[in-house]
């Protein structure tokens, strides 16, 4: 019975340590292998074989396209205006081996150098710029990011800024600032629409003297040939004279007696010599 037991002891280690020298690594992933503590190799997708007991597997890598998220952070811009910033990051691992030795956590250090390059990057630029130049951003972020993690075997794909806005007061601020704008804007097309009307009305104002002048012109120059008209027409008779003198007298009275201000009108007794004096007679 003891030999029995041995031998089936035996062979229960012989299947374990087997089962501990046969490796099968998923498709999209890579095994870090280490012997006696140390870096022995890489094992791909598929059946890999190690030595049980020496070799041993700590770190299991993705090969996959990994989508890290980079925080939301504040960012001062070279116009010291406050704006809200985040991104994402595509990156993939091209050699596993560094990525697990040369640096602790890869992904908290991506991060980071995304959001210190980020910050360096709109710290440069003015709001409007920032808030405008989307893929600007993008190409100098993973400009100055590339090389340092190309050192940890990781190759950034792309970096997409996913939101950029202005911080809560800084939008009050620029809401308000809009507000002034359009006030301003429409304080001046107000005042530009007033001076507008008060040119017509001035023009409007000039071309009715000039017509009032002429009518007068013309008045005068109907009144000047009547009168020589009539001249001539009674030559020194003095009787047709005080005749429309005394017409003119008399509708003249009429008028003044119609007037709001009119209380009393006098005619004179006598009304031919009258118009004789108004003629220097």
């Amino acid at each position: 019975m003891e030999g029995l037991s041995v031998v089936v002891a035996l062979v229960i280690l012989v299947i374990i340590t087997i089962g501990m020298g046969v490796r099968i690594v998923p498709q999209g992933s890579k095994h870090i292998v280490q012997r006696l503590g140390k870096y022995h190799s890489t094992l791909n997708p598929g059946m890999n074989i190690i030595i049980p007991y020496v070799d041993q597997v700590p770190y299991k890598v993705t090969t996959k396209d990994i989508v890290l998220d980079i925080p939301s952070q504040e960012v001062i811009t070279e116009d010291n205006a406050t704006i809200i910033a985040n991104a994402v990051a595509y990156i993939n691992i091209v050699s596993p081996e560094k990525a697990v030795y040369g640096v602790e956590d890869y992904e908290i250090a991506i991060q980071n150098l995304v959001q210190t390059a980020l910050r360096s990057i709109i710290g440069e630029m003015s709001l409007d710029s920032a808030l405008s130049s989307r893929d600007l951003i993008k190409a100098k972020l993973k400009e100055a990011i590339s090389d340092d993690i190309s050192d940890w075997g990781i190759n950034l794909k792309t970096v997409e800024i996913q939101d950029i806005n202005p911080s809560a007061t800084m939008q009050k601020a620029m809401e308000e600032q809009a507000a002034a704008e359009r006030q301003r804007r429409a304080t001046v097309t107000r005042a530009e629409g007033e001076k507008q009307a008060a040119i017509l009305e001035a023009d409007g104002r000039l071309e009715a003297s000039k017509r009032d002048a002429q009518a007068q012109i013309v008045l005068a120059d109907a009144s000047r040939e009547a009168i020589e008209r009539v001249t001539r027409a009674i030559s020194d008779q003095e009787l047709p004279v005080m005749y429309l003198l005394g017409e003119r007298y008399i509708g003249a009275l009429e008028n003044l007696s119609t007037s709001d201000n009119a209380k009393n009108i006098i005619f004179p007794a006598d009304l031919p010599h009258a118009i004789k004096g108004l003629l220097n007679r």
